[in-house]
């Protein structure tokens, strides 16, 4: 039975995720999902979380299969608990993606050096780099255990897939416009943790696959004070962006472990 994993699900991405894969008709054949009999969606307030709520109501068909769990990313302790809790509840999960991330704490990227502080900067990067990594850290385990029903090999090569929401402007290779210093860094760190995990969880037994994903321009509150430059067809709803995602991920082998794609499923360089 697939176990899948939201970090960051209250909103925007993360509850579009949720809401993808609890809608799932059935299982799939090679290159489509499962049907996920469980959802874990996690995030720092449940309690305010209305709308992730609401597919939990009874009203809902598939209010039965989702759990939510009170998480903060950027609290070592929480994480270990949560991995615990899931360990003793399900013993495995098949699909983690971290999707919580975080501009600036001042909700718009620095636009020269006067702007970058010590403050803004340690803010982003515990979300945006240390966040993720220490949530694979604690569910690597779990992810081992997975059955292989996530990717084109469903069952066979890889145990689990782990998405780590990156961004196009955390690749070094296409930065040609500068600025953004804390969210452009602490891109291009999680995509160096990417690319390490993708080392170490494809050694032995319980292989798992890792890779950052640029999402697009995505019509949620991280990106909206950007939106007046975005052409209207490169602006995709948070629904649209998890369908391009998961075709991503559905067409995952293990040789792709490692790298960092677009939402359309292109290769991007470091």
């Amino acid at each position: 039975m697939a176990v899948a994993l939201i970090q960051g699900a209250s909103r925007g991405l993360g509850l579009a995720f949720c809401r993808h894969l609890l809608a799932r008709p059935g299982f799939g054949s090679q290159g489509e999902e499962p049907q996920v009999v469980t959802v874990i969606a996690t995030c720092r307030d449940p309690d305010g979380a209305r709308e992730l709520q609401a597919l939990q109501h009874p009203s809902s068909s598939s209010h039965s299969r989702l759990q939510m769990l009170r998480l903060d990313v950027t609290q070592e302790d929480e994480i270990r608990r949560a991995a615990e809790m899931v360990a003793q509840q399900h013993g495995h999960v098949d699909l983690l993606i971290n999707v919580a991330a975080m501009l600036h704490p001042s909700g718009r990227g620095e636009t020269s050096l006067r702007d970058v502080t010590a403050e803004g900067l340690t803010a982003t990067l515990a979300v945006n780099t240390l966040g993720p990594l220490l949530m694979a850290k604690h569910f690597a385990g779990l992810l081992q255990k997975g059955g292989g029903h996530f990717g084109q090999q469903m069952g066979k090569g890889h145990n689990a897939v782990l998405v780590n929401i990156s961004a196009r402007v955390g690749s070094i290779g296409d930065n040609a416009l500068g600025g953004w210093y804390s969210y452009r860094l602490s891109k291009a760190a999680l995509n160096m943790a990417t690319r390490n995990l993708g080392v170490e969880l494809s050694r032995g037994k319980g292989r798992v696959v890792c890779i950052s994903v640029h999402p697009g321009t995505v019509d949620t509150d991280l990106s909206r004070a950007y939106h007046r430059n975005v052409a209207p067809n490169n602006l995709f709803t948070p629904e649209k962006a998890v369908q391009h995602i998961m075709n991503t991920v559905n067409k995952l082998g293990f040789e792709q472990t490692g790298k960092f794609y677009a939402w359309d499923g292109t290769e991007i360089p470091w």
